[in-house]
């Protein structure tokens, strides 16, 4: 069966650094775009970034953390990363990771995407 598992998440200080990752198995990894999400308490469950499957591995953020995030992608290890940099109180969420088997344009809508992880907290003190 398919897991996604994200790591890395944790409690930082505004102006901070994490690194999250999330590993895939149970299904061919470079055929999916891949993608992260995140949810703050009373929120729905918004877009952050993406990253396809082509080669070259385009992305595409969020205007929130465009120029502070990115995403990157090691197809050896199954593996996802979203580095977030300058974070900011507003970043506090569960963040989570998901996989998209479309051949089409890379896709930003969540029931867009067909696997999810369990999600892992981020924690941004002011």
């Amino acid at each position: 069966q398919v897991q996604l598992v994200e790591s890395g998440g944790g409690l930082v200080q505004a102006g901070g650094s994490l690194r999250l990752s999330c590993a895939a198995s149970g299904l061919v990894f470079s055929r999916y775009h891949m993608g992260w999400f995140r949810q703050a308490l009373g929120n729905e469950r918004e877009f952050v970034a993406v990253i396809s499957k082509w080669t070259g591995g385009d992305t595409y953020f969020a205007d929130s953390v465009k120029g502070r995030f990115t995403i990157s992608r090691d197809n050896a290890k199954n593996t996802i990363y979203l580095q977030m940099n300058t974070l900011k109180p507003e970043d506090t969420a569960v963040y989570y990771c998901a996989s998209d088997s479309s051949d089409g344009v890379v896709r930003r809508t969540r029931n867009e995407f067909d696997y999810w992880g369990q999600g892992t907290q981020v924690t941004v003190s002011s």
